[in-house]
């Protein structure tokens, strides 16, 4: 007997606090009772259709929770090409000050929505980050005190040492732009010099130990043993950063969990179901 109607919207557009939209999903079982928000952040080149996310958003769904998933505002994404990287003068444009507004906007949305009212508990709202997303939300988390769970999934640990923010600085200032390959779309993406200045301008706030240091509440680190883009290491930095906080490694898995995009597979890659396994652990204790 199905006892809910799984409720799928696309592409809601939120106005963002920096001239550009934000793109938004959400996935919950429609049923009157309020349920724990899940909030996910995409990571470094990503966006929030990429590879098995709606397969991931899905399984949380059916697990109970009211679960968000969007696209930065400034991740290169448009309205009309939400998958892959169109706006690359966005994309140049974008900072981890503008991704941490970007994830306050969603959060002060869940809290204004009349039509999901009835669906959601504001008091119960978690944060997912992938990759560059972990750094993001382990942030929001220490300073949001609307946010009461934080999962960092194959996250950075460290802002400062990233290649969006380190390099040539010289040559960066003197161009006003520098370039990084996208191996899969074979764009050049550019970095215009906004994206150091602007670290510079909030290294404090965006210093991720600083912000696992001082964060108290519940706060897991998920983290392939395979994973070649963000090193192992930087999980365990994590881990030693906060007594308190739960590590999980995934064995063999890569920094996607397995998954590539597009995914064309009915069902998540074992390592990604895995993931997805503990986190509803983790987040239902």
């Amino acid at each position: 007997m199905v006892l809910y109607t799984m409720e799928i919207i696309k592409n809601t557009v939120l106005e963002g606090k920096h001239g550009k939209p934000i793109l938004l999903d959400v996935f919950y079982n429609k049923n009157g009772h309020p349920k724990p928000i899940v909030i996910f952040c995409h990571g470094y080149k990503g966006f929030k259709d990429w590879g098995a996310w709606d397969l991931m958003a899905k399984a949380f769904a059916k697990q109970g929770f009211f679960f968000i998933k969007f696209n930065f505002s400034h991740n290169g994404g448009t309205v009309a090409q939400p998958i892959d990287f169109p706006d690359l003068e966005a994309f140049g444009n974008n900072n981890y000050t503008k991704e941490l507004d970007d994830l306050a906007t969603v959060i002060d949305w869940c809290a204004i929505q009349e039509d999901y009212k009835e669906e959601v508990n504001l008091e119960d709202i978690s944060l997912i980050g992938h990759s560059r997303g972990g750094g993001i939300v382990c942030i929001k988390a220490e300073e949001d005190n609307r946010v009461t769970k934080v999962i960092s999934l194959a996250g950075v640990s460290d802002f400062k040492r990233r290649t969006a923010t380190t390099g040539d600085l010289e040559n960066w200032k003197k161009t006003g732009v520098k370039y990084v390959l996208n191996g899969r779309t074979k764009q050049q993406m550019p970095h215009f010099y906004q994206f150091y200045e602007d670290f510079i301008a909030h290294e404090e706030r965006l210093t991720i130990k600083r912000a696992v240091e001082n964060l108290q509440k519940p706060f897991s680190i998920i983290h392939g043993d395979a994973d070649t883009s963000v090193l192992i290491q930087e999980a365990y930095d994590l881990h030693s950063w906060n007594k308190n906080s739960e590590l999980k490694i995934i064995k063999n898995a890569n920094h996607v969990f397995e998954a590539k995009h597009p995914w064309e597979e009915k069902t998540m890659p074992l390592a990604l179901e895995e993931v997805v396994t503990y986190c509803v652990d983790f987040l239902s204790e």
